[in-house]
């Protein structure tokens, strides 16, 4: 009995060994087949690579695009012609057109209210306060090559002011900023201006430019 015993116990202890040999296999197989699916991380959106990171950029694009087509940039100084209309007189003040006129070769846009002084002198310099502004600022039109656009400026009869309190000054002309500009226009005008800025009203008036030219 016991040799034909011992047999079967080897058997049994090396079929042992050979199942743990194989689950150690079987193991490390695993083991080393989980890293595997790592590579599809490097497609992560919030890499700076990725199409979603870059596409604010693409977005700005068609804004800037959009503008460009569109040709119609502000007015420039540059590009205007200015000149005053005839006017009617009121009230002991004058209302005269002050006329802007595309003289570039392309549409622009203006919008609003232009500043307004009198100057004298050589050098130009300011005489009282500028034009006080008057009413709602209009919408913003387009003016193609030759098209005009105008605003109504009140000139008062400075005469009818105390000689002391006006100090009347003559002047040469006005200057006159286009709306959203920083370079002036020289437009001639002889008149006669305060120079104070203590005088009881405005001595100039504008109203927000329209289109057309005044009836001018």
């Amino acid at each position: 009995m016991v040799r034909a015993t011992s047999p079967r116990i080897g058997l049994g202890v090396t079929t042992a060994a050979l199942v743990a040999v194989l689950a150690g296999c079987g193991t490390t197989g695993t083991n080393d087949a989980q890293p595997q699916p790592a590579p599809p991380t490097t497609s992560d959106p919030t890499s700076s690579s990725s199409p979603s990171a870059s596409a604010p950029t693409a977005t700005t694009q068609p804004d800037t695009a959009a503008s460009t087509k569109t040709g119609e940039a502000l007015c420039k100084s540059s590009e205007l012609k200015l000149s005053l209309g005839h006017g009617d007189a009121g009230a002991g003040t004058v209302y005269r057109p002050l006329i802007f006129t595309n003289v570039s070769n392309h549409p622009c846009v203006i919008q609003g209210f232009p500043g307004v002084s009198y100057v004298a002198g050589e050098d130009g310099h300011q005489v009282g306060p500028a034009a006080v502004r008057q009413g709602d600022k209009g919408g913003p039109f387009t003016l193609n090559n030759g098209d005009s656009g105008y605003a109504e400026v009140g000139f008062v009869n400075v005469q009818n002011y105390d000689t002391v309190t006006c100090q009347p000054q003559m002047v040469r002309g006005l200057r006159v900023y286009p709306p959203q500009e920083t370079a002036s226009v020289f437009v001639p005008l002889q008149t006669t201006g305060c120079a104070s800025d203590k005088i009881p009203g405005d001595q100039l008036t504008v109203k927000t430019i329209q289109k057309g030219s005044g009836g001018q």
